[in-house]
């Protein structure tokens, strides 16, 4: 039977254009609150979308499928 996409995973992060080694995208963490103790750099650097660890990699493939 084929496993149903996880409905939280879908709406967090996203597989890149790539036909032969696709990426997965996703926010970065610590990026929604408490930001007035944060720099302008870090600030800046958590609101763009990136590519997830190696770690993360397998378990979110798994959920997307």
């Amino acid at each position: 039977m084929k496993q149903k996409t996880h409905s939280s995973v879908k709406k967090r992060f996203r597989l890149t254009g790539s036909k032969t080694n696709p990426k997965i995208v996703g926010r970065k963490a610590s990026a929604r609150h408490l930001l007035i103790n944060k720099s302008k750099r870090q600030k800046k650097m958590q609101s763009k979308p990136q590519e997830m660890t190696r770690g993360d990699r397998k378990v979110l493939k798994a959920l997307l499928k």
